[in-house]
């Protein structure tokens, strides 16, 4: 089979089981470049100027679902940090208000398939980070009332109750009160999402969640040694809990030559007074001119397909998933540029002699399944307990 054919078969497996993808920082972008007016960014047409994603995109990438990142810097605490989750989480309801023919709000398992059936994408979200919710459970499920459906227990810096996989550790995992978060999670149905928490945060999770966790975007630390994957240990537990692990296309999570150049152009942006993580066209401009002085290790699908086939090696093909990452990463991998390019990792795994039935798994079918088992965790365990008023 030729190259375009197996791009042609890509594209039509994908019209049949349309990606779920775990994370995509659209609401954070929108607030960064334009403060939310979706007039500027209008995604219902070619954004390519200034974003990964758009509508066109997504349609051209297969995407049948998106867990829509309500994250906010974990340098944002407090109350401050509440407020600023709750304008993420409202810019999401203003897309799928604006492109009701496109989007459309999904809360269970159920609404993902309808949507599929509707020929539209499943609009979920989840929020990056404990900090979201200022150590209050109470929190934690106004969240999920409004329909938040993971949360990522950390981002990049360690919280009150949980180690950060890019911080020092303070509890050596979890805290007491952090075990009580994803107790909480369980019975209320939000999925306990693992990426950027550090290995023992992780390892304390899977002990005591009664529901599959996520890993909404991740890749394998066996093929990419760097903090924020997954050790081989912890993908094995995946079987045993039912969750699964969603591959991210970040090169410098996924690159090994990609993570010494990052980190020389993350420093780069804040002798200039950016934050390491900032995209807007200003720090876009000072990141082309390290990149023109110093080339930047390129990824391309194949590294992507690399973590997969490991991933699938020690977790199953039960137990995997995509999670890009787009427009929360300066760069991205050749062919893999935005939300256009999901087929042609597809054709990249067929090419490798995946089966329709395993893409299928990975693209649909796994995450689907995590969601639908999470919420029959959630009536089993709200039944027959209320909730938590803990407190640290």
């Amino acid at each position: 089979m030729s190259a375009a054919q197996r791009l042609d078969e890509a594209r039509e497996l994908l019209a049949e089981h349309p990606v779920v993808d775990g994370h995509n920082d659209l609401p954070w972008a929108l607030r960064e470049q334009v403060r939310y007016d979706l007039a500027r960014r209008d995604i219902g047409g070619d954004q390519s100027a200034h974003l990964h994603t758009d509508i066109p995109r997504l349609r051209a990438g297969g995407v049948g679902a998106q867990f829509w990142s309500v994250y906010v810097r974990s340098d944002y605490a407090g109350d401050e940090a509440v407020s600023a989750t709750l304008e993420q989480i409202d810019v999401v309801a203003q897309l799928i208000d604006r492109y009701p023919g496109d989007l459309v709000r999904a809360l269970t398992a159920d609404d993902m398939e309808a949507a599929r059936a509707d020929g539209r994408i499943a609009s979920l979200m989840g929020a990056e980070g404990g900090h979201s919710i200022n150590n209050s459970l109470a929190t934690l499920r106004a969240l999920h009332r409004l329909g938040v459906r993971y949360m990522t227990l950390t981002h990049n810096d360690t919280i009150d109750w949980a180690d950060s996989a890019t911080d020092e550790p303070r509890h050596g995992g979890l805290s007491d009160f952090g075990r009580e978060v994803v107790r909480e999670m369980n019975r209320v149905g939000m999925l306990v999402d693992l990426s950027h928490v550090a290995a023992t945060t992780m390892r304390d999770a899977l002990a005591v969640s009664a529901a599959p966790v996520v890993f909404s975007h991740s890749s394998a630390r066996a093929v990419c040694d760097h903090p924020r994957n997954i050790p081989d240990d912890v993908l094995a537990l995946l079987p045993a809990n039912g969750g699964v692990a969603m591959a991210t296309f970040v090169p410098k999570f996924i690159l090994p030559a990609a993570v010494e150049w990052t980190l020389a152009a993350d420093e780069n942006l804040r002798a200039h007074g950016f934050h390491h993580l900032d995209t807007t066209p200003e720090a876009m401009a000072l990141h082309r001119a390290f990149e023109a002085e110093r080339p930047r290790p390129v990824a391309t699908a194949a590294t992507v397909a690399d973590h997969l086939d490991h991933m699938r090696e020690v977790a199953g093909v039960d137990h995997i998933g995509i999670g890009g990452d787009y427009d929360g990463t300066a760069f991205t991998p050749s062919g893999l540029d935005d939300v256009a390019g999901y087929p042609n990792l597809v054709a990249e795994l067929l090419a490798r002699g995946w089966s329709r039935a395993d893409l299928a798994k990975l693209t649909w079918s796994n995450a689907v399944r995590v969601l639908r088992d999470a919420e029959a965790v959630a009536r089993d365990l709200s039944a027959s307990r209320g909730p938590s008023n803990a407190v640290i």
